[in-house]
């Protein structure tokens, strides 16, 4: 499967918002990620050419930064620097409200957007440009070794 083949069998009714997301994403992410499908879902992740070590639970995978999926009440954004970077969380956490009128449904690092004409295009990126691959990379090295 192929990120194509992904929003090709979209339900009709988010193929708009889920490309749209995806356009936004691919115009802002810094110089160095790669977009493929990632645990089915399409994904921007450093390559192993930038990061040979790879994810460390399985380093046969690259090391995943966001994910985007379909699911089935709304769409989601798992931002792994979300997860692992207090400044970069609390940054978003204080924008959202300046970009959206619907409150924040967030977990850890996955934001879900029940509207899914309502996501903030704007703000997701800058979210997407706010990471260099270097910078993510270190961000997550210090917290797998904790």
């Amino acid at each position: 499967m192929t990120i194509q083949d992904y929003f090709d069998n979209l339900p009709d009714d988010r193929k708009a918002p889920m490309l749209a997301l995806w356009d936004v994403l691919k115009t802002n992410m810094p110089e160095g990620f790669e977009g493929q499908l990632c645990y089915k879902m399409p994904s921007f992740v450093v390559p192993h050419s930038l990061y040979p070590a790879g994810y460390h639970c399985d380093p046969k995978l690259p090391l995943s930064l966001i994910n985007i999926a379909s699911q089935k009440n709304f769409i989601s954004l798992h931002h792994l620097g979300l997860y692992c970077d207090k400044d970069l969380l609390d940054w978003f956490v204080a924008e959202y409200p300046k970009h959206s009128k619907y409150k924040l449904d967030m977990g850890k690092g996955c934001v879900r957007f029940k509207k899914p004409d309502q996501i903030p295009l704007e703000l997701i990126g800058q979210l997407a440009a706010r990471v260099t691959p270097q910078q993510y990379i270190a961000v997550y090295e210090r917290n797998i070794k904790r």
